[in-house]
């Protein structure tokens, strides 16, 4: 066993005895092997090669996936570390859930966080009542929308137009109850999000007070075996209800759908962002706006994978806030995203994407406004570990 110069001299002096030296160390490394098997690490590294063409321009705002240094570049999108201490099966169990963001796609907490962020960084503690109340009190996803913040849970590269328009992260509290297996309940209180219409987090520049709070709640349906080949089907129900004089109201359906034929399945996405206030510089029209997405998924074979999706908004009313999420000013349009996944490596999910997106009336990404096209492909390579 080795020694620090600091133990060897006090036991040279008689100050300490070997024997006890050796005692101590042993008694912090039983303590490192006792807490270290229930901390899981985890993550991902996502890299991407991009070409963008078309009416493109920064000066009136881009389409999601275009934004900061992706375009016409080689990007470090995310690299995830995550920590987690799961919770086990008694009545007052906790733990914890940590994930730290690098790049060009970090989701942290704070505007100004640049390329390394703090995306959640929560306390998981169940009380028994019931079936068991589970709890989560810090920093976490949001929970509404199709898509995630989780790179590789998504069946495509780009992300939605749905999912620019929904808060990326929560702080607050979360409570989650299993009712039975087919219905799960979510309810929490949160630091208010921004607004209006784009991925707000709790420290946006548009949240006028501290004391201004998002109200979330959700509901999972499952279908049960008894469902047949629609078994594991899910509908999702959600809203985010700021109580903040710049925020906006979030409403969200998604629903998922197997088929008789195992390897095709489909998805359907319905947002509507309500804003909260008739502000002059932000929103003078109060309107709302929505976006429909429609997925589709063919499992080719158990490495080769085909995902489309297909949305079409109509976001009103912003007069002159543009966030780097935030891309349809006073727009309608719709955008197709056709990916192809092959996952040649090991622990390596391997895509090719192409993606059109379309302005029909608005000023999105063409500074003349109205029926302009973007398109972009992309080369991306997510690792697991």
């Amino acid at each position: 066993m080795k020694f620090n110069k600091w133990t060897l001299g006090l036991a040279a002096v008689g100050v300490v005895s070997m024997a006890s030296a050796v005692r101590a160390d042993e008694a912090k490394l039983v303590a490192l092997n006792t807490a270290l098997p229930s901390t899981t690490i985890s993550g991902y590294v996502d890299v991407a090669a991009q070409y963008n063409t078309g009416d493109y321009s920064t000066a009136a705002g881009v389409p999601t996936g275009l934004a900061g240094g992706k375009v016409d570049n080689f990007t470090l999108n995310t690299l995830d570390i995550a920590l987690d201490k799961p919770e086990d099966e008694s009545p007052w169990a906790s733990g914890y859930h940590v994930d730290l963001n690098v790049g060009t796609d970090a989701v942290g907490l704070a505007t100004g966080s640049g390329d390394l962020a703090v995306r959640q960084a929560y306390v998981v503690l169940r009380t028994p009542v019931g079936n068991g109340i589970d709890w989560k009190v810090g920093a976490m996803d949001d929970i509404i929308g199709y898509e995630g913040n989780t790179d590789g849970s998504n069946p495509n590269y780009t992300r939605s137009i749905g999912y620019s328009v929904e808060p990326t992260t929560l702080v607050g509290a979360l409570a989650s109850y299993k009712i039975i297996d087919a219905i799960t309940v979510q309810a929490g209180i949160a630091d208010a999000t921004s607004g209006p219409f784009g991925n707000g987090t709790p420290t946006s520049p548009f949240v006028s007070n501290s004391s201004d709070k998002t109200f979330a709640a959700a509901v999972a349906f499952t279908a049960p075996d008894s469902f047949g080949f629609a078994k594991g089907a899910t509908l999702n129900l959600g809203t985010l209800i700021n109580i903040d004089k710049y925020g906006q109201d979030n409403y969200y359906a998604g629903l998922t759908i197997p088929t008789p034929i195992s390897a095709l399945s489909f998805g359907a996405a319905f947002d509507l962002v309500s804003a909260n206030n008739a502000v002059t510089v932000l929103n003078s029209k109060n309107d709302s706006g929505w976006i429909l997405g429609l997925y589709t998924s063919v499992k080719a074979t158990d490495k080769l994978s085909f995902n489309l999706r297909g949305e079409y908004f109509d976001l009103q009313g912003v007069d002159a806030y543009v966030a780097p999420n935030y891309w349809a000013t006073d727009g309608k349009g719709e955008e197709v995203t056709a990916t192809i996944q092959y996952n040649l490596w090991a622990n390596v999910i391997s895509r090719a994407e192409f993606r059109w997106d379309h302005i029909d009336s608005g000023t999105a990404f063409s500074n003349t406004g109205g029926d302009a096209d973007s398109f972009l492909l992309a080369l991306n390579l997510i690792y697991t570990f």
